[in-house]
């Protein structure tokens, strides 16, 4: 990696206030001096916003209330184009993605736009639920064949982006279904893909969606008129 990059790894928090100082500290361990670290706490309702204030060296944005987890990548998308990053990383914060991974992501941002983690490239002994399978399979396979892509994992949030490819989108999607506005808009913009595999880790299998989204076919459902959206501008 060259010097002169000026790398930023996003951080999206909701109520991580166990997790949010170990995996800071983890990713510490596989950053460079140019690599800044910003946590986006989205309107956490635990401890999280002292857990992030007690860190040092580090940026925060802090949202007032729960705007979901799309508008926090949103928001850590816009800190880079305003200030002048070079590259980003996305990484969770409850310890699902593994941060010795980072080094491989940014090297092939040398190459790509988007390098984008894939928790189905190469099988492991964890299997996710099955809903949450069947409707990554079902909406994976609807991206690409709307953009030719072969991804095989439209979910994961473990990416990293060339910050001047970040600059041709215009996201507005507020929750889960961002990324599927991104895959869609990326191919409408000619922006280069490439897969690299990660771990499919569960810390906490207990976890899971919300609301409304907590309903399989809700969820679908929703992730379908997210494509849809786009598809008509």
């Amino acid at each position: 990696m060259t010097k002169h990059r000026i790398n930023l790894i996003i951080i999206p928090a909701y109520n991580e206030e166990l997790f949010i100082a170990g995996v800071v500290s983890e990713i510490r361990k596989y950053t460079y001096g140019n690599t800044d670290i910003l946590v986006v706490n989205d309107g956490s309702t635990d401890a999280s916003p002292k857990a992030i204030s007690s860190l040092e060296d580090i940026l925060s944005i802090h949202h007032k209330e729960n705007l979901g987890y799309g508008k926090s990548l949103i928001d850590g998308f816009n800190h880079a184009i305003d200030n002048g990053y070079t590259n980003v990383i996305t990484i969770d914060c409850d310890w699902q993605h593994e941060p010795y991974l980072i080094r491989e992501f940014f090297k092939e941002t040398d190459d790509y736009d988007i390098v984008s983690g894939s928790r189905y490239l190469k099988p492991g002994r964890e299997t996710p639920p099955e809903d949450r399978s069947t409707i990554n399979r079902k909406i994976t396979a609807r991206i690409n064949e709307i953009t030719g892509y072969s991804i095989t994992d439209a979910f994961c949030g473990f990416k990293a982006y060339r910050v001047g490819g970040l600059r041709k989108l215009e996201l507005t999607e507020y929750d889960y279904g961002m990324p599927l506005q991104l895959w869609m808009q990326a191919a409408k913009n000619g922006l280069t893909v490439k897969e690299i595999p990660v771990g499919l880790v569960y810390f906490e299998r207990r976890r899971g969606f919300t609301g409304r989204l907590s309903n399989p076919g809700e969820r679908l459902s929703y992730y379908n008129h997210v494509i849809e959206e786009e598809l008509a501008l």
